[in-house]
């Protein structure tokens, strides 16, 4: 694997060469900064002053060389517009498919152009990442802040480009007036809902999104998923996901997801019923929901490594076990055993397949529908996280067949196995096993002469400039090469083991994963207590608990429509963290018992002003951290979206097992005892947010 820089020379276009980003210049300069730094012959804020001048001057070369390329683009549309224009008046079929290729050229050429924008946006990112680096502060957000709006930045034209946005329009629309017409000129103004099929035009346009890459809901959800990618995909990368990707194994794949969640939170609003009712204490629902959880901690592991093989297998095994798990839950009912429960729920936890889930977005989704993907990955399991309590409601009846009971108790357990004796058969006659990498590469090979081509129309693939965080840790562990000399190969792999995973993270990272742990922690607390707190101060029925936690889960998506769309466009990462972590800690601390009598006001409205705000909380540190983390955790076994998800189920079991605990205390104690290691850790998150984001700046 070669050094950035090597990369960034081998992709330049060679009659290009004296436009691109001096990389290896301003690695120099960087280098030379530090020295005279540590020297004393120079303060910080020349560094700051010379580099930002030189920035500047770099992105106007870039920018003025692309001003310039778009007005050829323009002239030669502007010619072959002329010639069109004769065409209508005596059409000539042979003259309107030569004319056709022509404006295809020149969408070829365009190509060029977004690529050249491209691997500079990529390299203006990397040389920045590399200044942060070296002088432990964030110059790049500085920067980006001061340049990304401002009436006179450069860099402005890097993310609107206007121009190349009308050249694009001009290509399509002009092949769309020729494509298969014969002489009949219809516009695509008239017929809006017919595709353009053409395969520059689907390249341009891909292009285009990915330069027009913003902070927006949908990427902002996408996010949460934590399917995190490498830079520079090549062509065969893309043909490979093309090959392996089949749209009905997807859907199955977010099917999985939203049973799985609705199968964790249906059993919420009635566990310490069915756990009083098989003769146990109430807050037994503490180990019962988070029997669960238990088991999912090992089940993440077995299935992420499995799904390096085999994405059939491991789902069918887990809806095969989920059923068993959830007959089993259903029957300690009438089986009257404690045992039986909490082992049907352990076998339910074993079919966690998340961890496949996230591999088959990553591994088998084209880039270009895999943020869609992701962002369906989220809302699938926001989605199943309402409709679980919702669920439980409705399930408000009792009456036997034969010797089987089927109550508010068990009816979770037997519709949940039978929703996944239905998705397993469906499972069965739908999804189609990925084609391996390597059978994906022995497919037929393109001609030598249309690899260039093939470059361009696929280089355009990956959100650009001003993700300037995303991927901020790749080259952590990396030593500083030469542009002529190759990195070690291990220091791309993925990383082997957890340990070796655990040892990529940087202070940073660590850090939000303890936020991560404490806002999990938190609303495990909450949603997981609920019934036993509510019936004891408030005496509410199954009911009223599932309207309260369906309503909880209703609001996951308007949040982050809310904060995708328009809070982080306005603040901060870092701003909007601090301020969710100190309103989770009001809605804990205004969560105690302790002024009689506790109401439902004070109850709900805390309850309420901590979800949410752990909520936003979540929404940006999963934004933040899928931009951070090193590069060699964004596939294999051990790859950041297993260790997110081992930090939040590690929250939940030790949550429902300080319910469980707590319970020895008395009901009356259990929201206090329960709250305050919630506040402790809450209280430990901001004082190491404000540390690690104070020694940045």
């Amino acid at each position: 694997m070669v050094a950035f820089g090597k990369k960034l020379k081998d992709r330049q276009i060679q009659e290009w060469q004296g436009y691109y980003i001096n990389y290896k210049l301003m690695k120099k300069k960087v280098k030379q900064y530090d020295n005279q730094i540590k020297s004393g012959s120079l303060n910080r804020r020349h560094v700051l002053k010379d580099f930002s001048r030189m920035l500047d001057n770099q992105i106007e070369r870039i920018v003025l060389f692309m001003l310039e390329q778009q007005g050829v683009l323009a002239s030669r549309i502007s010619e072959l517009n002329k010639q069109q224009e004769s065409l209508q008046e005596q059409p000539d079929i042979s003259k309107i498919i030569e004319l056709r290729e022509s404006y295809r050229d020149v969408g070829r050429d365009l190509l060029k152009l977004l690529f050249f924008v491209e691997i500079n946006a990529i390299g203006l990112r990397k040389i920045l990442k590399k200044f942060d680096k070296r002088f432990g502060y964030r110059f790049t957000d500085y920067y980006v802040k001061t340049r990304a709006n401002h009436p006179y930045s450069q860099l402005q034209q890097v993310f609107k480009h206007v121009g190349l946005g009308a050249v694009v329009g001009a290509i399509s629309r002009n092949l769309a007036d020729l494509q298969d017409r014969q002489g009949s000129y219809l516009s695509i103004y008239d017929q809006p809902s017919l595709p353009l099929q053409d395969s520059v035009v689907d390249s341009l346009q891909a292009a285009v999104d990915r330069l027009s890459h913003s902070t927006n809901f949908l990427n902002f959800l996408a996010q949460h998923a934590l399917i995190m990618q490498e830079e520079f995909p090549t062509p065969v990368e893309e043909q490979v996901d093309d090959q392996r990707y089949h749209f009905m194994s997807l859907i199955l794949n977010l099917a999985n997801t939203f049973l799985y969640m609705v199968n964790t939170y249906i059993i919420v609003p009635t566990a310490d019923d069915y756990s009083m009712s098989l003769g146990a204490a109430a807050t037994v629902c503490g180990i019962v929901i988070g029997a669960m959880a238990i088991a999912q901690i090992f089940s993440s592991v077995y299935f992420s490594a499995w799904s390096n093989r085999s994405y059939f297998r491991p789902l069918v095994f887990s809806s095969i076990v989920l059923f068993v798990g959830n007959i089993m839950y259903a029957l300690a009912y009438d089986l009257k055993s404690i045992p039986v429960l909490l082992i049907g729920r352990i076998f339910c936890g074993l079919g966690s397949a998340r961890a496949v889930n996230r591999r088959y977005i990553s591994d088998c989704v084209p880039l270009k529908i895999r943020m869609q993907a992701s962002a369906g990955f989220v809302s699938a399991s926001a989605l199943g996280m309402a409709c679980g309590p919702a669920l439980a409601g409705l399930l408000q009846t009792n009456f036997k067949i034969y010797k089987l009971t089927f109550n508010q108790d068990t009816l979770p357990g037997w519709l949940m196995a039978f929703a996944w004796l239905v998705y397993l058969i469906w499972l069965w006659i739908s999804f189609r096993e990925p084609a391996t990498e390597t059978e994906a590469n022995t497919g037929p090979q393109e001609p030598a002469n249309n690899v260039e081509n093939d470059v361009l129309e696929n280089g355009v693939t990956q959100p650009l400039l001003l993700k300037v965080e995303d991927n901020q840790q790749d080259d952590e562990n990396d030593q500083e090469y030469d542009e002529s000399e190759e990195a070690p190969e291990e220091s791309r792999q993925p990383a082997n083991s957890i340990a070796e995973a655990y040892r990529l993270l940087t202070p940073s990272v660590k850090v939000q994963l303890l936020i991560y742990f404490m806002l999990k922690y938190a609303m495990e607390i909450l949603l997981s207590e609920s019934s036993v707190v509510t019936t004891y101060y408030f005496s509410w029925s199954t009911g009223a608990v599932a309207i309260f936690l369906a309503c909880l889960g209703l609001t996951v998506l308007p949040i982050n429509v809310v904060v995708g769309s328009y809070i982080s466009n306005m603040f901060e990462d870092r701003q909007i963290l601090l301020v969710s972590e100190i309103m989770v800690f009001l809605g804990i601390l205004g969560s105690f018992h302790i002024v009689s009598p506790y109401t439902v006001p004070q109850y709900v409205c805390s309850g309420l002003i901590m979800f949410v705000a752990a909520e936003v909380l979540e929404g940006v540190n999963l934004s933040l951290l899928s931009r951070v983390m090193s590069s060699r955790l964004s596939r294999g076994t051990y790859n950041g979206g297993l260790l997110s998800t081992e930090a939040g189920t590690f929250a939940r079991v030790i949550a429902d097992v300080t319910i469980t605990l707590a319970g020895y205390l008395g009901q009356s104690k259990l929201l206090n005892v329960t709250l305050l290691p919630s506040l402790l850790i809450c209280v430990a998150s901001i004082i190491a947010t404000c540390y690690t984001y104070n020694s940045l700046y």
